[in-house]
């Protein structure tokens, strides 16, 4: 697989690693060791993604994960030391599509690099290309208050705009689409994000909080996305 990418790392004996594994990879590599600097790399070029740590100098992994989502789609994985479950459901609430702790494999590492971009391809269709007969005029789907549409990818909720991630979108279209529908997180994974579900169940739950947090009146009561406890989620009675 081929692409550019763009390596947020301070420590260069890792940044030489990844860089060299990469490169063989077919990747083109571009590096940067600070924070301060980042932001001007990012904007001065086009990348297919951002590989980020969260510890650098000058500004914080996090407030950079959040500078760049504002400006772009960009798939983000972050690479970082700091492993816990709240770094991760940090990364992942501001932003990020991955996470991977170090140390790490150069082999899961460039693996998920090629599954990030494959699922950000996939998701976003050629401006030029020609709509299939099914992807052409689908109706407006009405759920609630909410209404989406499938077509511009956007969500209103009693006439106002909802700002959804494209995970977000195709978790949210995904239960209105099939309402008597129960999904497990297993199945979730596999048809939102295209992957393999290696049981990385904060993945799935931070996008379902974050989702939740945005289309419904009261979070904690949910209406929208009910959970079937041990099994996993289904569309409510709205």
């Amino acid at each position: 697989m081929t692409g550019s990418l763009l390596l947020i790392e301070d420590d260069p004996s890792i940044s030489e690693m990844v860089v060299d594994y990469l490169s063989k990879e077919g990747y083109h590599v571009t590096t940067v060791n600070d924070g301060g600097n980042a932001l001007r790399a990012f904007d001065g070029g086009r990348y297919d993604l951002v590989l980020l740590d969260l510890m650098l100098p000058n500004v914080n992994g996090l407030d950079l994960l959040q500078r760049i989502r504002e400006r772009s789609k960009v798939p983000i994985l972050i690479i970082s030391a700091k492993d816990g479950e709240v770094d991760k459901a940090l990364g992942l609430r501001f932003g990020a599509d991955d996470y991977i702790a170090k140390p790490f494999s150069l082999l899961e590492l460039a693996a998920r690099v090629s599954a990030s971009i494959r699922r950000a391809t996939q998701y976003v269709s050629a401006p030029d290309s020609v709509p299939t007969a099914e992807e052409a005029g689908q109706a407006l789907l009405v759920c609630g208050d909410l209404c989406i549409d499938p077509d511009n990818f956007t969500v209103t909720k009693r006439g106002e705009d909802v700002k959804l991630t494209a995970k977000e979108f195709q978790i949210l279209k995904l239960f209105v689409q099939h309402p008597t529908r129960v999904y497990t997180k297993a199945l979730l994974y596999q048809l939102v994000w295209n992957d393999d579900y290696y049981g990385d169940e904060n993945v799935i739950n931070v996008h379902m909080r974050r989702l939740r947090e945005k289309i419904e009146d009261d979070p904690s009561t949910p209406r929208y996305i009910r959970t079937l406890w041990g099994i996993g989620y289904r569309l409510g009675e709205v």
